[in-house]
């Protein structure tokens, strides 16, 4: 079985989407999000805050009732705790797995600067959802993680010279944040490191406008060494040169 949470929610089983009622899939999400089993009280008081405890413990047997109607195992019930199902793996996992091994320097990780590690790191946690503090907190830090990663991975494919790969990378960090200099430097270096000094003269020149039109700042003085432009006294367009990715 499989669940994917980045993007929208899907449970399927050998590609066949499993009906989920929208209590049950919060359910299966905050059980998904949890690094250990958590107790029935607590998943009930978490997911239903704004009612009594006998509410919350009734809705909480609702949404198990449901998960067993799909006919699948889903969820690892006991008395007193709840955890997701072993057999279930979660599109969310792998990702920050993935993501943390594209920022440790330490590790090789060719194996995983793949399109599909890409599709993974431009999506969001279950975006479209409803807003409540479990929810906003655990999206906050997937956004801010992919962040990291996508910038990570545009370096080491840079470094690769896989730059057509890394300038997709570092678009995708550019569109997930279009106000976070740290992604137009690293989509900048890796159009200087393929020769293509025009475009990074192009990213520099937007990421400047929308600092300006947004926060009304200029460019940090390390992004402006980094791409020299005509009336900065940084020098001319032509003497752009690769910067290294090391």
């Amino acid at each position: 079985m499989t669940l994917r949470l980045l993007k929208g929610f899907t449970l399927a089983v050998d590609h066949t989407r499993i009906p989920v009622c929208s209590s049950t899939q919060r359910l299966l999400a905050f059980l998904a999000l949890q690094d250990m089993p958590r107790s029935r009280a607590y998943v009930a008081g978490i997911l239903w805050p704004d009612v009594t405890s006998s509410r919350a413990s009734a809705n909480l047997r609702s949404s198990l009732w449901r998960a067993a109607r799909t006919g699948h195992p889903i969820i690892d019930a006991s008395a007193r705790e709840l955890a997701l199902s072993g057999d279930i793996a979660v599109d969310l996992h792998e990702a920050v797995a993935d993501a943390h091994r594209l920022l440790d320097t330490s590790r090789p990780c060719d194996d995983i600067l793949t399109m599909q590690t890409l599709s993974n790191l431009s999506a969001d946690l279950l975006p479209e959802w409803p807003e409540n503090d479990w929810m906003l907190i655990e999206q906050e830090q997937y956004h801010q993680l992919r962040l990291y990663a996508l910038e990570a991975m545009t370096e080491r494919l840079t470094s690769a010279q896989r730059y057509g790969e890394a300038v997709a990378a570092g678009l995708a960090a550019v569109r997930t944040e279009p106000l976070r200099e740290s992604a137009h430097r690293v989509l900048i270096k890796a159009h200087l490191a393929a020769g293509n000094r025009g475009a990074a003269l192009r990213q520099y020149e937007q990421c400047r406008r929308i600092l300006r039109e947004e926060l009304g700042l200029e460019p940090s003085s390390a992004l402006r060494a980094l791409v020299p432009v005509p009336g900065t006294g940084h020098g001319e367009p032509s003497r752009l040169q690769p910067s290294s990715t090391a």
